[in-house]
């Protein structure tokens, strides 16, 4: 399945990066799918069209985002949130009339899907301590960047797949996510489970 951008903004936008982050997904196949740090919803919808091709309506995701315009965590290295494309400006200033970094927006993407998702805003700082999820097997975390946020979205995420499922944590080559990096290596070292670097950008946790 190639991975689609559907007109909005994307970390995963470097040439086949997104065809290659869809075949890591494949290769675990799952069916309950936890994302911190939604953004847009491009990586959301792209992976519920998979788990649909897979599993028909059989599949659950969750998405956790701050959903918000405000520069609270902008020490967190967010992504640029303003379109260079005036014709995407155009389009969702006055066709859809939607802020796409909004939950509104994001739901609307996924509507397809409504009764297979769960979108919850707030700071995954929070948001984790306070969530759990009956059954998981795959989580891609892509949410803040400060060293403690990855800390704590590790952890839980550990948590939550109770030792059976995949974590697969983004931009492990980003020159400025020096905590990115921090946080990986000491939460392989203290809980002494080793990753592997995929694609030179992925650090990724299995577990069975």
């Amino acid at each position: 399945m190639k991975y689609k951008k559907y007109f909005r903004k994307t970390s995963l936008k470097q040439k086949n990066i997104g065809d290659l982050f869809l075949e890591e997904i494949q290769k675990n196949n799952p069916k309950s799918f936890l994302e911190i740090g939604v953004f847009h919803g491009v990586t959301a919808r792209n992976v519920c069209e998979l788990m649909n091709k897979n599993h028909g309506a059989d599949f659950s995701y969750t998405g956790i985002d701050i959903f918000d315009e405000g520069d609270e965590f902008k020490d967190e290295v967010a992504p640029v949130k303003t379109f260079n494309n005036p014709l995407k400006n155009f389009y969702f200033k006055y066709i859809k009339k939607q802020n796409p970094y909004s939950l509104e927006a994001v739901e609307d993407l996924l509507s397809k899907f409504k009764k297979n998702i769960t979108l919850l805003k707030g700071n995954s700082n929070e948001v984790l301590k306070n969530i759990e999820l009956e059954k998981v097997d795959f989580i891609f975390i892509d949410g803040g960047h400060e060293y403690n946020t990855v800390k704590n979205d590790l952890a839980h995420s550990h948590r939550l797949l109770k030792n059976k499922g995949t974590i697969l944590c983004d931009d492990l080559n980003l020159s400025q996510a020096l905590g990115v990096r921090q946080a990986i290596k000491e939460f392989s070292d203290e809980n002494k489970i080793k990753y592997e670097i995929v694609h030179e950008r992925f650090a990724k946790f299995n577990f069975n």
